[in-house]
Parts: structure tokens; sequence; C-alpha cells
């Protein structure tokens, strides 16, 4: 099975149990932190990740944060155990190195922490391959290596649109990503003051100084948006 294989098998797992947004991590060997926040599964640039990934970078990914996800992390289980939780409970096991663990790690038990993404190699681990080893319905063990990596390009040639650039079809500017993320969290209940919080610590450092102002304005839009009769009667 090729990497890409593991890769797509673990992103259509999660769409079976409807996880449909991801945010996507690059740490560089140097510590750098990159992210593609808020992603559609069915447009993350996968390409550009496996040219950081094969110049050394760690690729993560986890649900996009804002949304309730019936999906949740074990970390560090031993093979076995993993496999029998699949089998009993229908989850999906990847394999991320080949070294024994005993019990998971409880500071790793939840739905909104980083885990490595299928398919790429973790260097923090020599190199080895990360696998999917059970599908979401807890079958079908693959083989232990990708038998085959994709065709790799060169780094910046399918980089991530520049924030602020228009990207695809349907994917405009990060102001505008942000600006639909924080109605759909203030649709669902979210109060203004942790969607003010979130939309800064997510849109810092691309605003820099102005971040507070901007994550104000914005929420504040976004607000009488969404709810118009609580902006009137204030």
């Amino acid at each position: 099975m090729r990497a890409a294989d593991h890769t797509q098998q673990m992103l259509d797992g999660w769409l079976v149990i409807q996880v449909g947004r991801a945010d996507l991590a690059v740490r560089r060997s140097d510590g750098t932190m990159l992210w593609r926040l808020d992603q559609p599964l069915e447009g993350l640039p996968l390409g550009w990740v496996r040219a950081e990934n094969a110049h050394g970078a760690e690729i993560y990914i986890r649900p996009a944060r804002g949304f309730d996800w019936p999906l949740v992390f074990l970390d560090d289980l031993p093979v076995p155990v993993a496999q029998q939780l699949a089998q009993a409970y229908g989850a999906m096991v990847i394999q991320t190195s080949p070294a024994a663990r005993f019990g998971a790690d409880k500071g790793s038990v939840s739905g909104e922490h980083l885990g490595r993404l299928a398919g790429f190699k973790n260097w923090k681990r020599a190199g080895c391959w990360v696998n999917l080893v059970c599908r979401m319905d807890g079958s079908r063990r693959f083989p232990v290596e990708p038998m085959e990596a994709p065709p790799v390009p060169s780094r910046g040639l399918t980089a991530p649109p520049r924030p602020g650039a228009k990207g695809g079809a349907g994917d405009g500017s990060a102001s505008a990503q942000e600006w639909g993320w924080v109605c759909r969290l203030l649709e669902t209940g979210q109060t203004p003051e942790k969607v003010y919080q979130m939309l800064v610590d997510r849109a810092a450092s691309r605003r820099g100084s102005d971040v507070e102002r901007y994550a104000r304005r914005t929420v504040e839009k976004a607000m009488a948006r969404t709810q118009p009769s609580a902006q009137r009667g204030r």
C-alpha cells in the first residue's frame, strides 16, 4: 500500500463519523510551527505537507477546534490493546512508531490535541512511517510499512496561499474564512468572550499588534449578524 493510501484511509474514516474539518500543523526541524486551521478534509494541502515532511518536518492533524466532533484521541497504547479497542468499539488505530508502550498516556487523552497524520514519516523516531493499522470500523489490518511513497514536489510549489491571498474555488481570504468560522461558533452557542479569545489565538501570527482590534470588530459584526435581536435590546 502506498503512503498516500494510508493518509486517504485515515481521512475517509474521519468523514465516516462526520468529522469534516481539520487543523493541520507542520513542525519544521528548527522548531517553526506552520498552521492551516479549519480546513475541509477534501481540501487539505497534502502536496505541501509531503514536501515539508521530505525535508524533515513533522506532520500533525486534529479535528478543527470550535466544533463538537465525535472523536477522542488515545495515545501510547500497545498494539494488541489498540487492536482490541478497535474491534470492540470501531476505533481507528494509527501506529506512529514501533516502540512498545504500556497503557495510554493520560496527558494525551482528548479530542483537541494534535496527532500524527498517517502516511508521513515520524522523524522523531528515525524517520519511521506513520501507518494506518485499523480503519474506523476496527477492520482491515494493513502492512506495517507503506510499500511506496508518493512523489514529493519541491518545497514551495504547492505551498498554501499566503494569508489574505485568494485561493482556489470556494477558498477566500483568511479574513473571510475567519468571519465564517466566528459566525458558526456564535450560532452554535459559544460565548462572544470565548470566540474573541479563540480568534485572537488563531489570527495572532497574521495580524500582529492589530489582532485584538481585529478580533473585537469581527466578533461584534458577527454578533450583529447572528444575534440581531439581542443587539437591538442592549
